[in-house]
């Protein structure tokens, strides 16, 4: 496996969950309990999309269950497969700063590939293996994916909570066994599927006006951290024509934590990168 792959998809993986309609590949996440990547989620996932036939109606606002935190850390596996690459369960450490820091190792077989961090105001990502740095700002990414990429909306993916903010005027509709919550975001309109059991947003469906370019994002195996419940198994699904040659190409993503910890002192954010290394981007 590339390791310099490895890391780039680390951090680009991250910014495809809010720009499936600029991207050139489509995610396809499929859920499995094992090690083993990926299996056919549908076997295994309520199929929300048999919920359009479902009646629906209109219900009270939701009071949806969300991750608070002062500081976090978490020891998971990230595997990523496209039409280009394929690796598996990389290993990988979080530690977040709510509102604030979040910083990932890239781990290989006794040592670290990698390391970033991300900030309120920029990406910075190296590439150990190889002595390379990328910087990003986010009016770099927003403007390259066309779209309003910010820290908080990292911070949610990771943890959990709603991705778009929900807004005083909020409609929900109970469909089947979830309340819905439908938002638009420029042009993309999101429907989050939020649990009758346990109140927790599960799973979230993303289209693109105007394009057949689809984004999904299923949380799973919940379990109790402190007072809160916690996705351990989340699943990333795009689907994108390039808008260059319309050719359809497929992305699947997932991230599984083995330990979280929600921690009141700093687990500290180690960064600094060597006067030797090479800045790439």
């Amino acid at each position: 496996m590339n390791n310099k792959i490895t890391v780039w998809f680390m951090m680009i993986s991250m910014i495809w969950f809010t720009s499936c309609h600029k991207n050139r590949i489509s995610k396809n996440t499929d859920k499995s309990v094992s090690d083993s990547v990926f299996v056919n989620r549908d076997s295994v996932y309520t199929d929300t999309s048999s919920l359009a036939d479902t009646e629906t109606e209109t219900v009270a606002p939701v009071k949806i269950r969300e991750i608070a935190f002062d500081y976090l850390t978490a020891k998971s596996k990230f595997s990523f497969q496209s039409k280009n690459q394929d690796f598996d369960n990389t290993n990988v450490n979080i530690r977040m700063k709510k509102d604030s820091l979040i910083w990932i190792s890239v781990t290989g077989v006794g040592f670290e590939l990698a390391r970033g961090l991300i900030t309120r105001d920029s990406i910075v990502f190296m590439d150990k293996f190889h002595k390379q740095y990328f910087v990003f700002s986010y009016e770099q990414l927003s403007r390259q994916y066309n779209f309003d990429l910010n820290f908080p909306l990292l911070q949610s993916v990771i943890i959990g909570n709603l991705p778009f903010k929900q807004q005083p005027d909020s409609e929900f509709q109970k469909e089947s066994d979830f309340f819905v919550l439908k938002q638009k975001e420029g042009r993309i309109n999101i429907e989050n599927f939020v649990a009758e059991s346990n109140l927790k947003l599960t799973h979230l469906n993303a289209t693109e006006t105007g394009t057949t370019n689809t984004f999904s994002l299923d949380y799973e195996d919940f379990k109790q951290v402190d007072s809160f419940l916690f996705p351990f198994m989340s699943f990333v699904k795009l689907n994108v024509k390039s808008p260059k040659d319309q050719q359809p190409s497929e992305t699947t993503i997932r991230l599984k934590h083995s330990k979280v910890d929600i921690v009141s002192q700093s687990p500290g954010f180690p960064f600094n990168v060597p006067s030797g290394y090479k800045r790439k981007r």
